[in-house]
Order: structure tokens, then sequence, then C-alpha cells
């Protein structure tokens, strides 16, 4: 695989990791910052795979609009209502006045891993998740 794929890859990973780590915290937990990066880990895997197959990758952290670049899959279609969602989270909780909850950071993590399950069998990369 190409370098240029395996950084986006990296870069998700990196993402996913520190999602995972703030929605599990047992002491202070960031559920905006679980939203942001679960938001951020579908993002690079969708721009990983738009490098893939040689597409212009677009500069937005619109999950929808960068599924609108990719070729039909039923898989990811069926994904879309939870990108469109996942979509919020590039800014919503970054700034006062909004909180994410536990629930919402369960939600923005379940979307993101069934992302990332589909994108990586789609650049051919197992499905193990880091622990």
């Amino acid at each position: 695989m190409k370098r240029e794929i395996l950084e986006w890859v990296d870069k998700a990973e990196g993402d996913f990791i520190s999602a995972m780590r703030e929605y599990r915290a047992r002491k202070r937990p960031n559920y905006d910052a679980a939203c942001f990066h679960a938001q951020q880990s579908a993002e690079k895997y969708l721009k990983a795979y738009l490098q893939l197959l040689k597409i212009t990758i677009p500069k937005t952290h619109d999950l929808v609009r960068l599924l609108s670049e990719i070729p039909p899959s039923p898989v990811l279609e069926s994904l879309r209502p939870g990108m469109a969602k996942l979509t919020a989270y590039a800014v919503e909780y970054r700034y006062p006045g909004e909180c994410a909850s536990r629930e919402v950071a369960k939600e923005a993590i379940s979307v993101s891993v069934a992302i990332r399950e589909e994108l990586r069998l789609l650049l051919s990369l197992s499905r193990e998740c880091p622990q």
C-alpha cells in the first residue's frame, strides 16, 4: 500500500485510539473529545479510501460529502445517517456552550467503529481493534 494511504490510516488510528481512551476513562472522561476524535477517525479513513481510489480529496470535515465522492457501496450507504450525525462532532463540542453526554459519545464511537471496520476491509487491512 502506498505511503500516503498508510499515513491517512495511521492518523485515523491515532484518532480512534484517542476516542476510545477518552470514552473509557475512569477518571474525568472527556466525552467531547471522544466525539471529536471519533469523527476525525472516520474522516481520515474516508480520505484514505479516496486516496486509494485516486480521487481528489476535498478539504472538508463533512463525512457525507466525502461519501458522495466514493463509488456507491451498499454498506457505506447504510452508514450515511450515522455519518451525518458524526459530522457535527467535528465542531459541535469543541467550543463552550455544548457538552457531549456519555450516551452521545457511545453513539459516536459506535458509528466510528462501523465506519472503521468497513473501510479497513475496503483498504485490505485487518479488522483488529487497538486496545
